[in-house]
């Protein structure tokens, strides 16, 4: 394992990206979620966000993915940013939200970061659309 976290350091990831990336935090799906949504993106790394929502309130959120660390860790840190937040607080973070959050990733894969914040952005959109 300490390969791998040598690699990942060599390659610009921070200390807490590559946490998450390890410990997978977050990853999974809420089987009574409130709205789920799965987007691919344009370099064909796919992510489902599940969200479990009260009161407009996010109170749960999980992801799974197919893509590198990346994008394991933009979805950890997207999800842990969002728990407890109004859904117009969660639609407020973007992509650079996402990176201060994790220190550092590697430029070439700032777009994970974009993933997740796309695929957020649909899953909302979805609830309340189903809501209307």
């Amino acid at each position: 394992m300490s390969e791998v976290v040598d690699l990942l350091k060599q390659s610009g990831y921070s200390d807490k990206a590559i946490e998450y990336y390890i410990n997978k935090v977050n990853v999974g799906e809420i089987r009574d979620h409130s709205t789920h949504f799965t987007y691919t993106g344009s370099c064909g790394d796919t992510m489902g966000i599940f969200l479990k929502i009260d009161s407009g309130v996010i109170k749960d959120a999980k992801f799974q993915a197919i893509g590198c660390a990346g994008a394991f860790a933009s979805g950890s840190a997207l999800t842990e940013m969002i728990k407890g937040k109004t859904l117009e607080q969660a639609e407020g973070i973007d992509e650079n939200d996402i990176v201060n959050h994790l220190g550092a990733i590697p430029e070439q894969k700032i777009h994970c970061a974009r993933l997740a914040k796309a695929t957020l952005g649909l899953a909302i959109e979805g609830y309340r659309q189903r809501r209307v």
